[in-house]
């Protein structure tokens, strides 16, 4: 089962963009990120840029409004995440558990929909999604 680990910090944002975290956090992060890979649970993982420095694209009516980052009135943003691939999501919520954040940080996990729990119907529309996924090209 894979599941992600959504680190949403709080008050990150209204961080400035360019704005990094601090070495230490940083070097007790990659611990943990050892520990996640030393066990072979690591899929992938990434920090984001506030959104000070990111675009929303919304949809109203259908038509594509882009609004530059920072955005008002949001209260909880992405800051990173973790692909990991484990057993059972008891055993995701315990790694996530394990992560060594601050007390403004909050970890969601989430399982990833397989291809294979959709219905036949989703499936057939959904047609050439495993290989995108795969990063492989049509024809």
């Amino acid at each position: 089962m894979r599941f992600m680990m959504l680190m949403i910090p709080k008050g990150y944002e209204t961080a400035a963009a360019g704005t990094m975290p601090d070495a230490k956090a940083v070097e007790a992060m990659m611990k943990y990120n050892e520990a996640l890979k030393e066990a072979g649970v690591l899929r992938d993982l990434n920090g984001l840029h506030p959104p000070a420095a990111g675009a929303r694209v919304s949809f109203e009516g259908g038509t594509p409004r882009v609004t530059d980052g920072p955005f008002p009135g949001v209260q909880e943003v992405l800051g990173g995440y973790w692909m990991i691939e484990v057993a059972s999501r008891a055993e995701a919520i315990a790694w996530a558990s394990r992560c060594p954040a601050s007390g403004n940080e909050i970890i969601e996990v989430r399982q990833v929909q397989e291809f294979d729990e959709f219905p036949p119907d989703v499936q057939q529309a959904a047609a050439g999604f495993q290989e995108m996924q795969a990063g492989g090209q049509p024809g």
